[in-house]
């Protein structure tokens, strides 16, 4: 990308307008440390345009009103765009943010993609109005949608988590404000033109690029019915905070440090190749990352070597690069913030068995080398913070029983994962380990079934029947006893919002 690539204008109620201010974002690669582009940083007022654009968008009916087909519709095609661009996606998110191009495509686009996709079979299947038997008399249940949706997404992966709550968002049938992460906004806008190409009505959707005060503003703006937010534990708090001002519902999806238990059985060679690109995914830079790594004492020796060479192994580089397999981080902070880390843990007395420093070669650019500590204790901050780069811990157990008590002792519970030759009792260690989401013998995110957090990780599910009711009210309506339709005869929903 080497020409600057501006926008003027922000996409409001659908359609592109002047911004009230002229206060701007510069998007700065972290591979060259130059600006590749330049938006308009939206302020108070744009947020104020904006959901009242969707609120009348939402009351009129010109969305939420429309049969659910013609809803799938539209949204079939927003996803049909996504495909088609796919790869214009995956170079623009690559550039801003330091992810390497062969993940981008696979994670940040045909991810996105896909995400639309399963959304739009879950809304088929959803029943948005169904009858049941009371104890007072015949009930009716529907489920309608909840209004005007503020969407905040992070950096790490724009486009997958903006289709996580745009898409069930849209099929429910309510209007959004999304707000994209200041460092990576130049995706946003080819969003933009993918929704209007689509057919998406007059007011249905505005997106904002914007820091941290105007997201605050937005979450706690009572045109809001619904909060939708990915982001750190910090930056949860505050939102349910300031959302708690109007009753705002929330969903968080927020940090982990998940980990991945090798049992003495598991067959050490699939073990690796399989945790190593769940750990360093992203740069290191994924909620669901598994950043610590329990091997049992028996094979820890042969576990520390055979990861420390898988780490050393893995190209570093320029993350438009097809070859690369890590890029830099996404800014100078977050560079430092792991280099400190880094530091930290040989100050509490980890061993650095790969990585610990800069690669070598790469003087310009936000880089760090793939790192694993070694002898790490769960007491140690760097096992129990989430570092958000790729810094990796490696913590020895004796018992089966030890293990489970070191996964489930965090402060998140987001993710993990179990490697053994025995599935089910692969199935029965994640039954009992406390976090949203687990693999046996793999690492996967299927966006059929809930995901979310216990503990710090959460609040809410996103993606499956769980994800979509998230943006969905739920309504009981008596009717006289004695009259109405039996529970075993299922009616249509009639015309209005939330039409199934």
């Amino acid at each position: 990308m080497g020409e600057l690539i501006e926008y003027g204008q922000l996409f409001i109620g659908g359609a592109m307008a002047d911004p009230a201010g002229r206060d701007t974002i510069d998007v700065v690669s972290p591979h060259t440390e130059r600006v590749i582009g330049r938006v308009p940083h939206a302020g108070f007022e744009d947020v104020d345009r904006a959901v009242a654009a969707a609120r009348a968008s939402f009351d009129s009916g010109v969305w939420a009103g429309r049969p659910l087909a013609e809803r799938i519709d539209v949204v079939t095609r927003i996803k049909d765009g996504i495909a088609a661009r796919h790869e214009e996606l995956a170079r623009t998110i690559s550039a801003e943010n330091g992810s390497p191009y062969s993940w981008s495509v696979l994670a940040q686009a045909l991810g996105a993609m896909m995400v639309w996709d399963c959304a739009i079979g879950v809304a088929r299947d959803i029943p948005y109005e169904e009858r049941r038997g009371g104890v007072l008399g015949p009930l009716v249940v529907r489920r309608e949608p909840v209004g005007v949706v503020a969407a905040v997404a992070p950096w790490n992966v724009p486009q997958f988590v903006a289709a996580a709550k745009l898409a069930p968002a849209l099929l429910a049938g309510c209007s959004v404000v999304l707000k994209p992460s200041p460092e990576t906004p130049l995706d946003a806008y080819l969003l933009a033109e993918i929704v209007t190409a689509a057919g998406l009505p007059e007011g249905v959707l505005s997106i904002l690029p914007a820091g941290p005060e105007t997201g605050e503003y937005l979450v706690g703006h009572p045109g809001v019915d619904k909060v939708s937010f990915t982001g750190s534990v910090a930056a949860g708090k505050r939102v349910m905070e300031v959302a708690a001002r109007h009753l705002t519902r929330v969903t968080l999806e927020l940090g982990g440090k998940s980990a991945a238990v090798v049992l003495p059985d598991a067959d050490l060679d699939a073990a690796v190749a399989g945790i190593v690109p769940s750990a360093w995914m992203n740069n290191g830079q994924a909620c669901v990352a598994q950043t610590r790594i329990l091997a049992p004492r028996v094979h820890y020796d042969e576990l520390a070597e055979r990861f420390a060479a898988a780490a050393g192994a893995l190209v570093v580089g320029d993350p438009l690069d097809p070859a690369t397999q890590v890029g830099p981080l996404v800014a100078e902070r977050q560079r430092r913030r792991s280099l400190d880390y880094i530091a930290l843990g040989r100050r509490e007395g980890a061993k650095v068995l790969a990585g610990g420093g800069r690669p070598a070669g790469l003087d310009t650019g936000w880089y760090v080398e793939p790192t694993l500590f070694g002898d790490v204790d769960n007491t140690m901050r760097i096992a129990r913070e989430e570092i958000f780069g790729p810094v990796i811990c490696l913590l020895p157990y004796d018992t089966e029983e030890e293990a489970v008590r070191i996964a489930d002792d965090s402060d998140y519970g987001l993710s993990g994962s179990v490697w053994t030759a025995d599935v089910e009792h692969g199935l029965d260690i994640a039954r009992r380990v406390r976090t949203g989401t687990y693999s046996v013998n793999t690492f996967s995110l299927d966006m059929l079934g809930p995901f979310g957090g216990y503990k710090n990780s959460g609040l809410g599910r996103e993606f499956g029947p769980e994800g979509f009711a998230e943006y969905q009210e739920h309504k009981m309506i008596h009717l006289p006893a004695g009259q109405g339709e039996s529970p075993e005869e299922p009616a249509g929903a009639p015309a209005g919002h939330g039409e199934g």
